[in-house]
Formats: C-alpha cells, sequence, structure tokens
C-alpha cells in the first residue's frame, strides 16, 4: 500500500526543529545531509555559505510513517507558514498522546488543549514553537 509522509520546509531551522522533534518522538535520523553535500555542478550556481549548511534533506521515522523537512535557500527563497495543513499524530494510549502533545507544544500555542470529544477520541491542536500546525488524537473506540 503507498504510504503518506508529511514534509515540512523551513527558512533555516530545520535542523533545530528536527532535533526538537527526535527528543519528543525518540528514534534516529537514516539521514540529514546538508547543501554542501550536494555534488558540485558547473551548471548550478555556487552557494553561500549559510545556504550549503542548511539542510538538504533530512527523515525521522515515526511509527509506520516518515516525518522529512528541509529549508529553504536563496533560489528557492523563504517559504510562508499557513494555517491550511497539519500534521496529523494517531497514537495508542492517551499516555502517548499526552506526552506527544506535552513534549511539541512546549514553547508554541496549545490552543486546544488535549480533550475528549463527541467523537470518541481524544483529541487536541496546537501550533508548535517553529509554526508548524499539529494534531494529536487517540481513537478511544477504534473502527472495527
Amino acid at each position: 500500500m503507498a504510504a503518506v509522509n508529511p514534509y515540512l520546509i523551513f527558512n533555516g531551522n530545520c535542523e533545530e526543529a528536527f532535533l526538537f522533534y527526535k527528543s519528543v518522538f525518540g528514534g534516529e535520523f537514516p539521514y540529514i545531509g546538508k547543501f554542501s553535500d550536494m555534488p558540485s555542478d558547473e551548471n548550478s550556481p555556487k552557494l553561500s555559505d549559510a545556504d550549503a549548511n542548511k539542510v538538504m534533506h533530512v527523515c525521522l521515522p515515526i511509527g509506520n510513517t516518515v516525518l522529512m523537512g528541509s529549508d529553504s535557500n536563496d533560489a528557492s527563497g523563504n517559504v510562508a507558514f499557513g494555517s491550511n495543513f497539519s500534521v496529523s499524530i494517531n497514537t495508542e494510549s492517551t499516555e502517548e498522546a499526552d506526552r506527544i502533545f506535552n513534549g511539541l507544544s512546549a514553547g508554541g500555542n496549545p490552543f486546544m488543549p488535549m480533550n475528549k470529544t463527541f467523537w470518541g477520541a481524544y483529541f487536541g491542536m496546537f501550533v508548535d514553537k517553529f509554526g508548524i500546525h499539529w494534531m494529536v488524537n487517540f481513537d478511544e473506540n477504534p473502527a472495527n
């Protein structure tokens, strides 16, 4: 079956954000590479020192999915953070939901604290300190 993996782009603080996410979810980065790791190409413009040290790609396995990310650079321009999508995490318990919600929302805006919902879930939403929107969900009555 195909898998859907969120890919987050940052304006120069991707490594800081992914180290933070790793501190909450655990695990290791199978790969983290900088733009300076790319092979040189005579047709590509020379990278500035600032762009060379930015993250070209990082991935963090979380359960059966992979959270991926990179930084923007001078060629791509800065990204604008929007409120039209969220990374949704389904947990296996209320305790895991609380741990992830409390960990990732630290320093951010937990605008909908974890609580039981009318649809049978334990659910909360927040914006983390990097401007990423998250949803944390535990299905108390999972569908059969």
